[in-house]
C-alpha cells in the first residue's frame, strides 16, 4: 500500500511537470510587434481611450524638436537670468500694542523687528534692481543678495503701489542684468522661465508656457490699479515675488508678481507684470521721482453678449464708456461711446485699456478708434493727469522726516470734509516711518500750523521748538496724531 501512494506520487509530480513545460511554450510564442513602435496604444475599440492608461511611446526615435518650432534647452535662458536676479530682505519694526494702547489711543513704547523676503531683477549694470512694491511695503532696511552670495544695503528710489512695482538701487558696477523684451510680442503658448527665491531657496529656475494675456485678476487693493497680468503656469510660490520671468533668450518679459491659489502655494496659475509697464515706471522713477500716470478721462465697462445684443451689436467688441470725467466739452469721447482701438491695438478689456496707456505720460497724444452713434470714429486725444490737467506731477521730499509727498485731490478734501492737507506719497527709513505713520496719511496741520505744501511743512519743523506735534486724517477717515522731537 506504501508503495503504490510513492508510485501515485511520482506521476502526479511528472505529470504536472509536463503541463506547466507545455504552458510554458504555448504562452512564449512571441507576440507580433506593430510596424512603428512610436504609435500610441488604444483601446480595440476605435474612439475610447481609458484618462487613466499611461501610454508609451519610444523616447529614443520621438523628437518633439521635429514638430514646434519651440526649443527644449533652456540652459541659456536659465545661465543669464539667474545671476541677474537676486534675494531681496527687508526689515521694519512693527508696534507692539497693548490693551491700554487700544483704549486710550496712545503710540506703543515697544515693537518689534519683522522680517520678510523675496526677488529682485537687475535692470542695469550700476546697480538699479526691481521687483515688487509689495516686496518692501514698510521696509526700514532692504537687503540684497546676490546669486553670488554678496551682500549689499539698498536705497529706495521709488515704489507705486497702483503698478505694484518698486525701484531700489546698490552702489556696485559691472553687474549681471537683463535686458527688456518687448512684452507686446509675446504669444500665448510660447515658453518661458520663472526665476526667483521661492521659500528661501535661491536661484530656483521653473518653466512653463505663456496661458493668457491682460489678464484681470482683482487682486490690487488701491484705486485704480493697473491689472493687466501676464498668465503663465510656470511654478511660482512665495518668495518669487519681484523676481523675474524671461522668454527662451533670457529677455526679461514680466516681473513676478502673484498666484491664484486656495493654499498659498502653486497650484498652476501664476501672474507677472508686463515688462513694457516696468520700463516706462522705472524711467518715470529716474526721471521724475514718481510715475507719471496718463489718463483719458473716462470709466469704462466690458461689453458681454447681453450688453452687445442691447446696442445691436453683431458680436462683443471693444469697451464702453460709462461716464466721462471733468470738462465734457474738451473730451471727444462720450457716454456709450465703444472704444476698439488704442494706437492701431485692438482693445476689448480694461485690462487691455490700461496696459496701453500705461505707456503714456500726461500730455502725450494717442491715436483712439470708436464708435460714436454707429459710425466710426478716428481721433487723437491728448492724455492727462489726474488732476484734468497735461503737466508732469512732480512729487517732492522732506528728508528729515524720510517722506515724499503729494497734492490732496480735491474729490478727495470733499469726500473728508477737510479744507488743507498734503498726502504722504511713500515713506522710507525716517522718523514717521518709525513712528508708525502709513503711507497714504493726510497731513492736515504741523504745531497747529495748516499745511498744504512741502513749503509749509518745511516752514513747520523750523519754527518748532524741539517738539512736533503732527494732526492729520487717513483716506478712510480715521484720525491720527503723531509726535517727536527733533
Amino acid at each position: 500500500m506504501k508503495t503504490k501512494n510513492i508510485i501515485f506520487g511520482i506521476l502526479s509530480g511528472m505529470l504536472g511537470g509536463v503541463i506547466i513545460l507545455f504552458g510554458f511554450i504555448l504562452f512564449s510564442k512571441p507576440i507580433a510587434k506593430p510596424e512603428n513602435e512610436n504609435h500610441f496604444l488604444v483601446n480595440e475599440y476605435e474612439g475610447l481611450v481609458n484618462s487613466n492608461q499611461i501610454y508609451k511611446t519610444s523616447a529614443s526615435s520621438f523628437n518633439l524638436s521635429e514638430f514646434t518650432n519651440f526649443p527644449l534647452d533652456f540652459t541659456y535662458a536659465a545661465e543669464q537670468a539667474v545671476n541677474a536676479v537676486v534675494h531681496v530682505q527687508t526689515q521694519h519694526n512693527a508696534p507692539n500694542y497693548t490693551i491700554y494702547d487700544y483704549i486710550f489711543g496712545t503710540t506703543p513704547r515697544y515693537s518689534t523687528p519683522v522680517m520678510n523676503s523675496g526677488s529682485g531683477v537687475i535692470i542695469s549694470s550700476d546697480g538699479y534692481i526691481v521687483t515688487n512694491a509689495h516686496v518692501i511695503a514698510n521696509a526700514e532696511i532692504i537687503k540684497i543678495i546676490l546669486n553670488d552670495k554678496r551682500m549689499y544695503e539698498a536705497k529706495l528710489i521709488g515704489k507705486d503701489e497702483i503698478c505694484d512695482i518698486a525701484l531700489i538701487k546698490i552702489d556696485e558696477t559691472s553687474l549681471s542684468f537683463i535686458p527688456y523684451a518687448d512684452s507686446e510680442q509675446i504669444k500665448i503658448g510660447e515658453w518661458v522661465l520663472a526665476v526667483g527665491n521661492p521659500f528661501n531657496l535661491t536661484s530656483t529656475v521653473t518653466a512653463g508656457i505663456i496661458s493668457a494675456k491682460a489678464r484681470n485678476i482683482s487682486i490690487m487693493e488701491k484705486d485704480r490699479s493697473i491689472e493687466s497680468f501676464i498668465q503663465t503656469d510656470a511654478a511660482i510660490n512665495p518668495g518669487n515675488s519681484g523676481g523675474a520671468l524671461v522668454n527662451t533668450n533670457g529677455e526679461l518679459i514680466g516681473i513676478n508678481s502673484a498666484i491664484a491659489s486656495r493654499t498659498g502655494s502653486f497650484v498652476g496659475y501664476s501672474f507677472a507684470i508686463p515688462s513694457n509697464i516696468v520700463r516706462k515706471t522705472v524711467a518715470d522713477f529716474i526721471e521724475f521721482g514718481d510715475v507719471q500716470r496718463a489718463f483719458l478721462g473716462i470709466e469704462v465697462s466690458e461689453i458681454d453678449d447681453a450688453i452687445a445684443k442691447k446696442l445691436n451689436m453683431k458680436k462683443p467688441i471693444g469697451i464702453l464708456v460709462t461716464n466721462v470725467w471733468g470738462d465734457k466739452s474738451t473730451n471727444h469721447l462720450k457716454t456709450g461711446d465703444i472704444i476698439i482701438e488704442v494706437n492701431a491695438h485692438k482693445i476689448n478689456s480694461g485690462a487691455e485699456l490700461n496696459e496701453q496707456l500705461s505707456k503714456h505720460r500726461p500730455g502725450d497724444k494717442v491715436k483712439i478708434t470708436y464708435l460714436q452713434n454707429g459710425k466710426t470714429v478716428k481721433k487723437e486725444i491728448t492724455l492727462k493727469n489726474k488732476y484734468g490737467s497735461t503737466e508732469i506731477i512732480q512729487v517732492q521730499t522732506v528728508e528729515t522726516l524720510g517722506a515724499w509727498f503729494e497734492p490732496v485731490p480735491e474729490s478727495e478734501k470733499y469726500k473728508l470734509r477737510i479744507n488743507n492737507g498734503i498726502k504722504v506719497k511713500q515713506l522710507k527709513a525716517g522718523i514717521l516711518l518709525a513712528k508708525g505713520m502709513k503711507e497714504g496719511f493726510i497731513i492736515t496741520k504741523i504745531n497747529n500750523l495748516n499745511i498744504n505744501s512741502v513749503s509749509d511743512i518745511e516752514k513747520a519743523l523750523k519754527l518748532a521748538d524741539g517738539a512736533v506735534f503732527i494732526e492729520g486724517i487717513y483716506p478712510n477717515g480715521a484720525m491720527a496724531y503723531f509726535a517727536f522731537g527733533i
